[in-house]
């Protein structure tokens, strides 16, 4: 069974309905990113994904055991939140919350998985360094080793590049890859149509028409692909 089947789902807010009769499906070891125009959709299907909305219509289900406090969530950061007054290691630590039930306190475990979700991610050494001290590259890495210590099941990453130069943001894409390569499902919303077609191993590309999920080979060849690839040259 698939890890998330979406089928004929329609989506929306204050009575604007932004996504209709959308079907797809994530599979085990997928790394599939969404794209599309500003007002896609992409964020509201994020909001349903995370069980945050209910879709007008159609169904959203997890499969293959997964739970709802099994996936790892990095989203969009305020500027508040980049000046959160906090160590790296709680930061991260704060990634395990929903495994603690009704008593708020972190096991030898729980303490465990957080020091090993900062070594994959090369951060160890910044564990008592204050969050809000960190380079924009550094903190987006805190973050994703917050979000596996939540999960390493499935990443949901909502443009986890946004405002990295372009060296730290090939960085970090190189990350998120090699996570994928290591068994980390991933669903990445960005609006970078090159690393979507360079990373990932499936494409979702929201819009009205014409609309795309499969293969990047595949949507490389369609209709959406070529339309959505010539509008990001123009803007590059």
């Amino acid at each position: 069974m698939s890890l998330i089947s979406c089928k004929d789902v329609s989506l929306g807010y204050e009575n604007k309905q932004v996504v209709e009769k959308l079907t797809f499906c994530v599979e085990k070891g997928n790394y599939l990113c969404i794209v599309g125009e500003n007002g896609s959709g992409k964020s509201t299907l994020m909001k349903a994904l995370l069980k945050l909305k209910t879709p007008a219509c159609g169904s959203l289900v997890y499969g293959d055991g997964l739970k709802k406090n099994e996936i790892g969530y990095l989203p969009q950061q305020t500027a508040a939140q980049k000046d959160f007054p906090a160590s790296v290691y709680e930061v991260v630590l704060s990634g395990r919350l929903n495994k603690c039930g009704l008593f708020p306190f972190y096991s030898k475990k729980h303490k465990a998985e957080a020091k090993k979700a900062m070594a994959l991610l090369g951060i160890s050494e910044l564990s008592s360094r204050c969050y809000r001290e960190l380079s924009g590259g550094q903190q987006q890495r805190v973050l994703l080793a917050r979000a596996l210590c939540a999960s390493s099941k499935l990443l949901l990453l909502d443009e986890p590049v946004t405002g990295l130069d372009p060296h730290v943001t090939k960085d970090l894409y190189s990350v998120i890859s090699e996570l994928n390569r290591d068994g980390v499902t991933v669903i990445m919303v960005s609006h970078d149509i090159g690393a979507a077609v360079q990373y990932a191993s499936h494409v979702l590309h929201l819009a009205r028409t014409p609309r795309f999920f499969g293969k990047v080979e595949d949507y490389l060849k369609s209709d959406a692909g070529r339309s959505f690839l010539k509008g990001g040259e123009k803007n590059a």
